[in-house]
């Protein structure tokens, strides 16, 4: 009965979080360890749910005037590394799935491919499904992370064209 009543308390703190205005470039903590609210350089603002047992992270993006854009899903490690994510629009039609590949050695994550959940394209020698988009991350020396190098797989369109500016990893852990 409590975990039904700290889901309800989540639920209804969120939809104040995304009610009310969020500090400008602040993360804003609204309940204890479970939401966060982002207001984003454009004027957007994202909410981050985490479930009690931080084995699932959900990242709704708002416009500027509170319309739901985006519902990004992320499946975490017991380290809150993320293993893979949905991605939907604010019509709840799923658009992507992200698999995260990690270095067996040092934990970083390596690589993140992209799938289009609307149109399966399939590998014609093998029959393995293709992603529609690869980043690939370095590391130096001293652990630093590369910039991404992102690698698009449809043809006649560029990064920028298809899915915006930025990849759909999680830069840093919200909480």
């Amino acid at each position: 009965m409590k975990l039904l009543a700290t889901w309800k308390s989540v639920i209804v703190l969120a939809i104040l979080c995304v009610f009310s205005p969020c500090r400008a470039s602040e993360v804003e903590q609204v309940d204890g360890p479970n939401v966060r609210c982002m207001k984003l350089e454009d004027g957007s603002r994202a909410v981050f749910i985490r479930s009690p047992d931080s084995r699932t992270l959900t990242k709704k993006t708002f416009s500027k005037n509170g319309t739901l854009l985006m519902v990004t899903t992320y499946k975490m490690d017991a380290n809150a590394n993320p293993l893979g994510c949905k991605i939907r629009d604010g019509q709840n039609q799923e658009l992507f799935k992200v698999s995260y590949g990690y270095h067996k050695v040092t934990g970083q994550l390596v690589e993140e491919l992209m799938y289009d959940s609307r149109v399966r394209r399939l590998n014609p020698a093998n029959g393995k499904e293709l992603p529609v988009q690869k980043v690939v991350y370095l590391y130096d020396a001293e652990g630093k992370r590369s910039a991404p190098i992102v690698y698009n797989l449809l043809p006649g369109k560029t990064f920028e064209q298809v899915f915006g500016i930025k990849s759909s990893a999680l830069e840093t852990n919200p909480f």
